[in-house]
């Protein structure tokens, strides 16, 4: 490679409603790897909403349809989380994520988001130029996916960039 030729650069928006795990971190490393082997720059902003307004019905039907039914009575038990627990949770995400991303030498940061993410990746591609792409990993949740009112398929919608929807800890595209 030229060292007097511009280094190409960009980023990639990641949004996560919960902590990566290896596959996950691989997954996204894998997106770029001949970029960055190339000596792209290839910067990650990571997203992680704190999720207090979920819909208990939904959630409820997301894990039968994935044969979780102790899962689901827990769901009706505890109904709505607490929103300091929730925060907690998604600040713990948030670090196990950027951890995970960075471990594989990955450019990472990151912020946790109030209620719909959409308005925080509609900021952060307003004010970043050089975002190129959304990828979304999330579990899988029948309702939404179903009807596509998931992340992804909102973002597809509204965002005008690509959209990748991994289901987490699988190589899975949803």
């Amino acid at each position: 490679m030229d060292p007097s030729a511009p280094v190409d650069s960009w980023t990639v928006v990641v949004l996560t409603e919960e902590a990566f795990g290896d596959v996950d971190a691989r997954n996204v490393a894998g997106l770029h790897a001949d970029a960055r082997a190339a000596g792209a720059e290839v910067r990650h902003l990571v997203l992680v909403p704190v999720e207090t307004d979920r819909s208990l019905l939904a959630g409820v039907l997301d894990h039968l349809s994935l044969g979780e039914v102790r899962a689901a009575l827990d769901e009706v038990r505890h109904g709505h989380p607490d929103p300091s627990r929730a925060r907690a949770e998604a600040e713990a995400a948030l670090a196990a994520t950027l951890a995970a991303l960075r471990d594989l030498g990955l450019s990472a940061e990151g912020r946790t988001t109030e209620g719909d993410p959409l308005p925080a990746v509609r900021e952060a591609l307003a004010t970043g130029a050089d975002v190129r792409e959304l990828v979304v990993v999330t579990r899988p949740h029948a309702v939404e996916d179903t009807f596509h009112t998931d992340w992804a398929s909102r973002a597809r919608d509204a965002l005008g960039v690509p959209v990748l929807h991994v289901y987490a800890g699988t190589t899975r595209l949803g």
